[in-house]
Order: C-alpha cells, then structure tokens, then sequence
C-alpha cells in the first residue's frame, strides 16, 4: 500500500474556494483572502497577488466576484460580473 499526498498550492486553494462559492450571489474577495492566509499561515504572496488569482479563478468559472479587499490605493468596493 502506498500513501500519496497532493501539495496544495495557493492556487488549488483558491479555485476550491471559489467552486465551493458557486451558488453564492457574489463571491467577496477579502474574504478569500481571509480563508487563503488562514489556510497557509505563511503565505509570502501579497494580498493583491492573492486578489488576482482569486479573480482568475471567478473568470475561469463564471462567478460575479466583488473586489471589496481594502488596499493603500483604493478603497472603495467594486463587484463585477
């Protein structure tokens, strides 16, 4: 018998989130990146690094996303379909 273990990467992270929000009106990207950084703890990547991959995955899977993570150089919350 042998024992096989999947990395899962911040990547794999993300698309599941976002497939396990598929019937969700919209899904939030502050909160994504809130479930992310408490999957991996010491994530090196940047909160707007994490933004654009959960974007990516929101494309590739038809998911209205709503860019609500509050960063230095904007503030206001923008949703997109």
């Amino acid at each position: 018998m042998t024992n096989t273990f999947h990395t899962v990467t911040v990547e794999r992270a993300a698309e599941a989130y976002v497939r396990s929000r598929g019937k969700a009106r919209f899904l939030s990207i502050a909160q994504a990146i809130r479930a992310i950084r408490t999957l991996f703890p010491a994530c090196r990547a940047t909160d707007h690094e994490l933004e654009e991959i959960v974007a990516a995955a929101c494309v590739l899977h038809s998911i209205p996303v709503a860019f609500d993570a509050l960063t230095a150089d904007r503030s206001e919350t923008r949703l997109q379909s």
